[in-house]
């Protein structure tokens, strides 16, 4: 495990578990969400984000969490070797979700770069989701099927499974 790509549905715990992996392993962590998006919120412009993240993909070590566009997701989904998919229920995503929108209005979202505007990230997370589920759902259970014989991958299908993997840590 030395190139990790961790993803799935908005409020799935991404940034989260990627935390917990990073501090097990060592392996540098590095969230899309502050990449893509410059301290209180105003987005990277798009080619500045796709440098970056081929700039990592170049490195022989990283945990990448999140989604960032089709294109750069894929790209990363070939160069890992570890494929980490939070597939939980849509009902519980649009939970986490909630449960992020109420928190940060304490603390910054783990993940997240600093001053993010949380009403609109979490509206926008809430309008993602249905989107994701229909879209990308099936394409990235697809991926999971494909490359289990050719990656290590860990299909994580709950918060009782996301668990046991960070404690098996």
């Amino acid at each position: 495990m030395k190139k990790v790509a961790i993803f799935g549905n908005a409020g799935g715990g991404k940034s989260t578990l990627a935390k917990h992996l990073a501090a097990a392993t060592g392996l540098p962590l590095h969230s899309l969400d502050k990449i893509k998006y410059h301290p209180g919120g105003a987005e990277v412009p798009h080619e500045d984000y796709l440098d970056i993240h081929r700039e990592i993909l170049k490195q022989d070590e990283w945990i990448i969490d999140g989604f960032g566009c089709v294109p750069s997701a894929w790209e990363r989904f070939a160069a890992a070797d570890t494929l980490i998919y939070l597939d939980l229920s849509l009902f519980m995503h649009g939970m986490w979700v909630t449960k992020r929108l109420l928190k940060g209005a304490f603390m910054n979202p783990e993940g997240w770069p600093e001053n993010s505007p949380i009403w609109k990230s979490s509206l926008n997370s809430y309008r993602v989701l249905w989107l994701c589920h229909q879209k990308l759902t099936p394409r990235y259970r697809q991926l999971m099927d494909e490359t289990q014989n050719t990656k290590q991958v860990f299909h994580l299908r709950s918060a009782k499974m996301i668990k046991a993997f960070l404690q098996a840590l």
